[in-house]
Parts: C-alpha cells; sequence; structure tokens
C-alpha cells in the first residue's frame, strides 16, 4: 500500500482489496472532465484544484472541479431558483436544504453507483451505512456525509472567549460563570478604557446575519446544560423536544446579555454590524471578549497573529449561567450521518464521479486530503508522518494563505475517518491528534492553558462521557418535508426569535420582562406545542432509524 504520499503508485485498489480500476480511483487512464459543484456553506473557499492536493486529485480521478458559493443574499433563495428551474449543478452540498432537492427528485440514489464504484466508501462508512438511508419509507442514499467516521473530540472550539492579555494582568481569575467572565472584562476595561488609541469594547456578537444563532442563541442553550439540537432541546430519555427558548433558564441568560448591553459591557453595534465588520473589529485587537466557534473567528484572529499580537487572541472556556450547570457542548452524537455530497440528475458523467470520491475516500486520497505532499508539507521519520516546524508556523499563522497554497482542508466534503483513526501504517489519518494541536498554539495560549492546569482547551470542559451518546445524532441533522406544517410553523418561529431575542437584549432592564412575555405569546399564539410535537415525532422517527441493526 502506498500510503505516505497521494502522489504514488496507481491508486487505492490494494487499500481496498482490488484493482485500481475496479476500485474506481481513476488515474491517468481516466477521461479528463469538468464537474460543477455548489456548496451551501457560506464560509466555503476554494483553490480551484490548482493548489498541490487538487492537482494531485485531479491527475487521479481525471476530474476537475468547479466550486460555486453562495453571496450575500443569495444564500436562501439559490437551491429554490435551481428547484424551479430544474437545472442543477453536477454536485451539490446543500446542508438545511437537502429536503428540498430529495423532494423535488433532483439527486441520484447513489446506491447502485456505489455498490458498483465505491469500495472505499463502503470501507469508511462501514456499520454505519445505514445511517445513510434517508428514511423509512425511502431507501435511496442522496448524501454522503462529510463527517469524519469513528472520530473523537480532540479539541473544543466554542464556549466564550476572552484575550490573554485580559486574564494576565488579572492573574489568570476564575473563568467558569457568566458572573466571572463579566467581572474579568469589566477590571480590565476600568484599567484600560483605550486600545492603540480607540475605545476598548468589552465584548461584541457576531449577531447581524445568520450567525445570531451562532454567537447568540445557541450559546444560551449550552450556557443553561443543553446540547446542539438546533433550535430545540431534546429529553435525553423520552426524545421530547422543546423548542428551546421556551426554558425558563435561558431566559435568565439573555437577561445576561441585557444587563451586560445596559453596563456598555456589550457592543451596541452587536445586532446590526454585517459579518465583515464583525471580523474587522476583532483583528483590531480592541475586543477584550467574543462568544463565537473557532472557525467563525479564525480570520481576525490570523490578522492579529500576523501582527504579533499573539496576547490580543483568544484563550477559550465553558462558561455557564452559574457553577451548577454541567456544560454540555462535548455530548456525543455518535456518527452524525446527514450534511453531505450528493450528485444530482444533471450530472452527465456520475459514475466518474463517484470514482472520484471513493479515491477520495482511499487510504492515499485522505492522506493526501488531510496531510498534503510529502516532502513538502510533511516528512517521513521512523515511519511517522511529522509535520516540520517552519510548516506548522505557516498552518498557524497564515493558514489562509497556506490552506490555498497547498489545498489542505479544501478537499474534505468526501468521505474520511474522524480524527484520531490510525491507519494501516499506524498514523493518524489526520493532523488534528494531541500533540499536534499542542503543537499549534502559541506561546500565550500555552501560558494561559498551564495557569489553568491543562494541556488543551477541551481539558477546561466536561467530558463527553459524562453524558449519554443521543440516539437521534442532532436535530438540526434531521430533514424536514418542504412545505409541511413542521417547515412551515419552524420558519415562522424563527422570525418571532430574530425579531424578539435583539429587542429583549437591548430593552431597558425594566422593560425586558415585558419583551420576553411578548415573545413567549409570539410563540404560543403561532402554535409553538405543535412545532414540539411534530418534532419529537422526527427525532422518534430518526432513533428507530438509527437503532444498531
Amino acid at each position: 500500500m502506498l500510503l505516505a504520499t497521494g502522489c504514488s503508485g496507481s491508486g487505492d485498489g490494494e487499500a481496498a482489496g482490488g484493482s485500481a480500476e475496479a476500485s474506481g480511483s481513476g488515474g491517468a487512464a481516466a477521461k479528463p472532465i469538468t464537474a460543477s459543484v455548489y456548496s451551501a456553506s457560506v464560509n466555503g473557499t476554494f483553490d480551484d484544484m490548482k493548489s498541490r492536493v487538487g492537482k494531485q486529485i485531479a491527475d487521479k480521478t481525471g476530474v476537475t472541479l468547479k466550486f460555486e458559493f453562495p453571496v450575500g443574499g443569495a444564500t436562501a433563495q439559490k437551491i429554490p431558483l435551481m428547484i424551479s428551474s430544474g437545472e442543477y449543478p453536477d454536485m451539490i452540498m446543500p446542508e438545511k436544504d437537502m429536503g428540498k432537492l430529495v423532494d423535488a427528485g433532483a439527486m441520484v440514489d447513489l446506491r447502485p453507483l456505489i455498490d458498483k464504484y465505491g469500495p472505499n466508501i463502503k470501507k469508511v462508512y462501514g456499520e454505519y451505512m445505514n445511517r445513510l438511508v434517508w428514511s423509512k419509507d425511502d431507501g435511496g442514499i442522496y448524501f454522503l456525509p462529510y463527517a469524519g467516521v469513528g472520530g473523537q473530540q480532540l479539541e473544543a472550539n466554542g464556549g466564550f472567549q476572552i484575550q490573554h492579555r485580559v486574564l494576565k494582568e488579572l492573574n489568570y481569575p476564575q473563568i467558569k460563570t457568566v458572573q466571572d467572565y463579566e467581572n474579568a472584562l469589566k477590571a480590565y476595561i476600568d484599567k484600560n478604557p483605550t486600545t492603540d488609541g480607540q475605545p476598548t469594547i468589552g465584548m461584541t456578537l457576531n449577531a447581524g446575519e445568520w450567525q445570531i444563532k451562532l454567537s447568540t442563541t445557541n450559546p444560551a442553550f449550552y450556557a443553561t446544560g443543553g446540547s446542539d439540537d438546533g433550535e430545540f432541546q431534546i429529553d435525553d430519555e423520552t426524545y421530547e423536544a422543546t423548542y428551546h427558548y421556551l426554558r425558563p433558564q435561558e431566559k435568565e441568560y439573555f437577561r445576561w446579555l441585557n444587563h451586560m448591553y445596559s453596563i456598555g459591557l456589550l457592543d451596541k453595534e452587536s445586532f446590526t454590524q454585517k459579518y465583515d465588520q464583525y471580523k474587522s473589529k476583532v483583528s483590531t485587537g480592541r475586543v477584550l471578549g467574543i462568544i463565537d466557534q473557532l472557525w467563525d473567528y479564525q480570520d481576525a484572529e490570523q490578522v492579529l497573529k500576523s501582527e504579533g499580537k499573539f496576547d490580543r487572541t483568544y484563550a477559550r472556556f465553558p462558561v455557564t449561567l452559574d457553577e451548577s450547570v454541567k456544560q454540555k457542548e462535548l455530548q456525543s452524537t455518535g456518527y452524525l450521518a446527514g450534511y453531505g455530497i450528493g450528485i444530482t440528475t444533471s450530472a452527465k458523467h456520475p459514475e466518474q464521479l463517484i470514482q472520484m470520491l471513493d479515491y477520495m475516500a482511499s487510504d492515499e486520497g485522505q492522506v493526501l486530503r488531510n496531510w498534503g505532499v510529502e516532502g513538502v508539507d510533511y516528512k517521513l521519520e521512523d515511519g511517522k508522518r511529522v509535520i516540520p516546524q517552519d510548516v506548522q508556523q505557516k498552518k498557524s499563522n497564515d493558514a489562509a494563505n497556506y490552506m490555498k497554497e497547498s489545498g489542505i482542508g479544501n478537499y474534505a466534503f468526501a468521505p474520511m475517518y474522524g480524527d484520531g483513526v490510525l491507519d494501516p501504517t499506524g498514523n493518524p489519518y489526520t493532523t488534528n491528534f494531541e500533540s499536534q494541536i499542542i503543537a499549534a498554539y502559541s506561546d500565550e495560549d500555552r501560558e494561559t492553558l498551564a495557569r489553568y492546569g491543562a494541556k488543551r482547551y477541551i481539558d477546561l470542559w466536561p467530558s463527553s462521557d459524562q453524558f449519554p451518546v443521543k440516539a437521534w445524532g442532532a436535530a438540526w441533522n434531521i430533514p424536514k418535508e418542504t412545505g409541511s406544517d413542521l417547515d412551515v410553523l419552524a420558519k415562522k418561529a424563527d422570525g418571532v426569535m430574530k425579531k424578539r431575542i435583539p429587542e429583549a437584549i437591548m430593552a431597558k432592564p425594566e422593560q425586558f420582562d415585558k419583551v420576553w412575555d411578548s415573545f413567549m405569546k409570539d410563540l404560543q399564539d403561532l402554535n409553538i406545542d405543535k412545532v414540539n410535537k411534530l418534532t419529537t415525532d422526527l427525532v422518534k422517527a430518526r432513533a428507530e432509524l438509527w437503532k444498531e441493526k
């Protein structure tokens, strides 16, 4: 087996127990084609297969991919427009619009193609192939999930963020509750009202666009003992679903944000700024605290790193409403089949596209996508793959340019194993393992973690083994029938939330309860109890479908 480099040998045939031709890995004989791909991810980047990794995938499979990503307000309208026209790209990653495409008959059932051309795909998904089935009534496989199979959660990238300089000046205070977080921000800003001649900002939220859920409302259930089921909380034992804003403890979390707004520690522009404005503001280094996911703010943090302002980058903590709450961000979903890539009925070469995905799922393909090219992005030392220090510095401090140049991280949409899974050589498939995570930290990260008795940020979080594995995966991951009562009512509830949450946070403190009561009444008026019941039915059906066979 040729696992050390993505450009060696004839492909993945031996790894899968067959010839390269049988496994569909393509190779030099593959007919060159160009395939269009649409990704609904608003954070999508790509390199047009001009990177080191991209060139080798194209050479191996004969497929050159042309990606399109949503721009601005086109995000919500793009896929409905495709459906109305009946014209689709060759492949698509629709995320929440998966159901619309399946309902429209736009997706190819991949099962026959996988049976004929996908030995590596079958190998990767293994016992979880049944989770790829669309529903109890529809046994088709329309999407190949890009969540890593069999992986472990090795790092925590969410929680509440606070700059290292704040922690250092305050001699690393306890950061466990929202009160602790508030106290640290206030103590620092009182001493340092300006940063580089501009007003220091206590905290800002990325809440002017769709990230309101990421930065404002998802943290409400995390801080109050819930886990991520989208707009619902699911009972671990009964599978009963509750629109999460109905939970009384969340009202108190939003009351805290209202308090932060009223005393001037929460940025007044939190609900009006666009994403680019948010990133620009964070990249100045004058924002002491944010509540976000690393992937959403890392571009701004990279600017700070490039300027040597590591003390203004962020440490992460599992902050909760009070110390009685156990933060459940690491609760396991089991293998989360769902969001993924599919081939549409418009594709002219579905056989070659599935062969490309199968090559990318091979051991050789996975090493190439995750590690890059041997001798450039990594080297072998005594049989172990090692990332040289100068390369690691590029990956840590100039991530966007390194990703574009190397292609590593741009091809994570095909089936693959998760973090911590070892290949036949004893090396991990991905570069996300404990020693590598630590190697990527800045000196400030290491100092902060040491002061809190941790080696990695995940050490600060309650571990996943403290919670039951979710039998349904995640509620946000379960497709809803387009135009169904649940689909329509859930969208109405979403609209109510996006109006009332900012209103409640920005209200005068004495008006908070009145606004919240109006929020609850609006939800009852649109029949939120029916939304809960229909969601419960979906969750129970998913748990039944995913039962081990």
